[in-house]
């Protein structure tokens, strides 16, 4: 005969006990954990290349190579004065006489400012009368200045191009006052000095173009293939520069060096763990069209190690267990709390496991231990480096018995909130750190002749993600780099 007990749910949750008294080990099944690396993104960034080149080695070299004697002048002119007349009646012949005399250069100027270089000769020539129908010789001195204009370009060889606006203009003409009548020269001196002109027009570009702009591209293109350590442990971080294309930024001439200012542009990379394989490089290319402002960008992993957060948890929970706990339909509890375990796991979601052990006080129900695990999502507001945990929950949920003092004692709002508030970290000190060994490592690095330099002007931090290696704050830097040709 079957007995009716109208006390059934009681007598379930006793037997649970007894059997938890048992000491069994009880829980829900650890999640999965997350595989993989961080994978952060490329970014294009402009890396200024400013080619350098003294005024004086161009000056130099036109002066060098520019004659100091311009021209010579010995020809006869029938009509050097004209016959005088009276009523309309020549009464003295025209006088024909000889011209003789030479063009002198003083010394070439080369100099400018902002984007405009300027050359100047100073040109003196002196023309002498002679066989002047028995007059004496006279000898004129005239002064003419030479200057030229020149604008700057680069040609698909990386050869410098100069378009330039040159003339002159006489300061004393040439000429002599003979007999009353004033006998000028500008004529057959304009004819000698244009020749003079043209030939600067020609040897000016010539000049420039020792300045050998590619060769310096040539090696400083190479050298902008490079992998930089941003970061030597905890995370190791690097990255990669692989230059794409480069364009002419604009020259100017600063005292007196003209500097051709450059702009490359490259693919930089950042790199979490191992050092990545280096770039390969490749030949210069022609002269393309660069976006102009871009900067540097790159990427700086600011990692946590959950690790770190693990005795934090345990801690907080300890001291809950200090105060006491009480749950809702069992009354007051202690708890001991071990070991506990922290990781990824899928969903950018965190895993935490905690070695517990729990008995009601009042010996209604046995000791209860095992290891539960709960899951967190990770968050941060855009721009802030202060992490919280949000939707705490089981793993996974158990029907079993066995585990129900286990669940109460997680579903317990203190515990809840300590676990909430053991997971809060505030990346501030890490990103600060992580800051400053990135713009020491970028900061300046020589290779060979050329040094290579940059300056972070702009940090931001995106949203946090739980990965492999620990809780990622994605950290995008901005700045300016350049790479100047210092030979040692």
């Amino acid at each position: 005969m079957a007995l009716r007990n109208p006390s059934a749910p009681a007598l379930l949750l006793l037997l649970a006990g007894t059997v938890a008294g048992c000491g069994r080990d009880a829980g829900n099944p650890a999640p999965p954990r997350a595989t993989g690396t961080v994978d952060l993104p490329g970014e294009s960034s402009t890396i200024v290349v400013p080619v350098t080149a003294s005024l004086d080695a161009v000056e130099r070299g036109l002066d060098r190579e520019t004659p100091q004697v311009l021209w010579r002048i010995d020809q006869h002119r029938d009509r050097c004065i004209a016959g005088r007349k009276v009523a309309g009646v020549k009464v003295t012949p025209d006088l024909g006489c000889r011209i003789v005399g030479e063009a002198r250069r003083g010394r070439i100027t080369v100099a400018g400012a902002g984007e405009r270089l300027t050359l100047v000769m100073p040109v003196t020539a002196t023309v002498r009368i002679r066989d002047l129908g028995g007059v004496a010789g006279e000898t004129a001195t005239a002064v003419a200045m030479v200057r030229a204009n020149a604008r700057l370009g680069i040609v698909d060889d990386w050869r410098p191009r100069a378009t330039i606006d040159i003339g002159y203009a006489w300061r004393r003409e040439p000429g002599i006052d003979i007999l009353g009548q004033r006998v000028t020269f500008t004529r057959q001196a304009d004819e000698k000095l244009k020749d003079v002109v043209a030939k600067l027009e020609r040897d000016l570009p010539r000049h420039l173009a020792r300045m050998d702009v590619k060769a310096q591209l040539d090696r400083a293109w190479a050298e902008g293939f490079t992998t930089i350590q941003l970061n030597r442990r905890n995370p190791p971080a690097w990255m990669r520069v692989t230059p794409r294309a480069i364009g002419v930024g604009g020259y100017r001439v600063d005292g007196r060096q003209l500097r051709l200012t450059l702009a490359a542009e490259a693919l930089t990379e950042s790199f979490v763990g191992d050092r990545p394989a280096d770039p390969v490089p490749t030949p210069l290319p022609p002269p393309s069209r660069v976006a102009s402002g871009a900067g540097l960008r790159f990427f700086i992993p600011v990692l946590a190690d959950y690790r770190q957060l693990e005795p934090v948890v345990q801690r907080e929970l300890r001291e809950l267990a200090t105060k006491g706990i009480t749950l809702a339909g069992v009354g007051a509890v202690d708890a001991t709390f071990g070991k506990v375990t922290i990781y990824a796991t899928e969903g950018n979601r965190l895993a935490v496991g905690v070695r517990t052990e729990v008995k009601a006080r009042d010996g209604s129900l046995g000791v209860t231990k095992g290891e539960v695990w709960l899951t967190a999502l990770p968050w941060n507001a855009e721009g802030s480096q202060v992490v919280q945990a949000r939707d705490i929950g089981f793993a996974t949920k158990t029907d079993s018995q066995v585990v129900n003092l286990l669940v109460r004692l997680f579903e317990s709002p203190a515990v809840l909130a300590g676990v909430e508030g053991a997971l809060r970290h505030d990346f501030a000190g890490d990103y600060a750190k992580v800051l400053a060994k990135a713009q020491a490592a970028i900061g300046s690095r020589r290779r060979g002749d050329f040094l290579l330099s940059a300056h972070v002007t702009r940090v931001t931090n995106g949203r946090i993600r739980a990965t492999a290696q620990g809780l990622f704050l994605p950290v995008r830097a901005e700045g300016e780099a350049r790479i100047e040709y210092r030979p040692r």
